[in-house]
C-alpha cells in the first residue's frame, strides 16, 4: 500500500495545493475571509515553513470552489440563490445609489458566513447614511481601502448593517468611479460587478 510522500518529499506545486485546499477549508468552514492568514495558517498546521509553499489567491480560490462543489452539495446553491435574492432586495432599496454586486454572492463562493457586498456610487456618502437612519436601520461606520489601479489605492467609506441574519457590507464610492472598477484583490483585474438588472439574470440559475 502506497503512502502519501512526505512534505520534504513533495514538488513545490503539490505542497502550494495542499496549502490551498487546507487555505480553503479554513474560510469555507471557520470564515476566514483574510485570505494571506489563509494560507499562513494552513501551512503552519501542515507544518511548511517555507514561503515559496504559500500558494496565490487564484490557487486559494480554485481550491474554494472545488471544495464546495465537493461538500457544499444541494444545499450551498440553494444557500448562494437565497443570499442572491437578499442581495436583490437590498439593491431595490439601495437603487438611487446606483448599487452593484460584488464578491463571493456575486462569483460563486459564498458560504453561510458571506456578507452581501455591495459598492455604492454617489458624491453624497452622507446620503447613504441618512437613508438608513430614516428607516431605522442600525449601521456600523468603518472604512476600506480599495487600489485603483496598480499604483493607486484610496480609502472609502464602509457601512455594515445585519438584514435577517445576513450581513450586508456597502463600500460607498464617488460617482465618478461608476465606470472604473476597483481591483479584484485575488486577480488584480477589474472586479465583477452586476448591477440590478444582471442579478436577475443570476437568480436560479445555482438550483437548475
Amino acid at each position: 500500500m502506497s503512502r502519501a510522500p512526505r512534505p520534504s518529499q513533495q514538488t513545490g506545486s503539490q505542497q502550494r495545493w495542499r496549502v490551498a485546499v487546507e487555505a480553503a477549508r479554513l474560510i469555507s468552514e471557520h470564515g476566514l475571509r483574510d485570505y494571506r492568514m489563509a494560507k499562513e495558517k494552513a501551512a503552519a498546521q501542515l507544518g511548511l515553513t517555507d514561503s515559496r509553499s504559500l500558494p496565490n489567491n487564484s490557487e486559494v480560490e480554485q481550491a474554494l470552489r472545488e471544495h464546495q462543489r465537493l461538500f457544499g452539495g444541494e444545499g450551498h446553491g440553494r444557500h448562494l440563490d437565497e443570499l442572491r435574492k437578499q442581495a436583490h432586495q437590498a439593491m431595490t432599496f439601495l437603487a438611487a445609489f446606483e448599487p452593484r454586486l460584488v464578491g463571493a454572492v456575486l462569483d460563486g463562493t459564498a458560504d453561510q458566513h458571506s456578507a452581501i457586498c455591495l459598492q455604492l456610487y454617489t458624491d453624497q456618502p452622507q446620503a447613504v447614511m441618512v437613508l438608513l437612519d430614516e428607516h431605522g436601520i442600525t449601521h456600523e461606520e468603518s472604512s476600506r481601502r480599495l487600489r485603483l489601479d496598480h499604483v493607486t489605492s484610496r480609502e472609502f467609506p464602509v457601512l455594515r448593517f445585519i438584514a435577517g441574519d445576513t450581513g450586508i457590507d456597502l463600500t460607498v464610492l464617488p460617482y465618478d468611479l461608476l465606470r472604473q472598477a476597483p481591483l479584484d484583490r485575488v486577480t488584480e483585474k477589474p472586479m465583477q460587478r452586476a448591477t440590478l438588472a444582471m442579478l436577475d439574470g443570476l437568480i436560479g440559475r445555482t438550483s437548475d
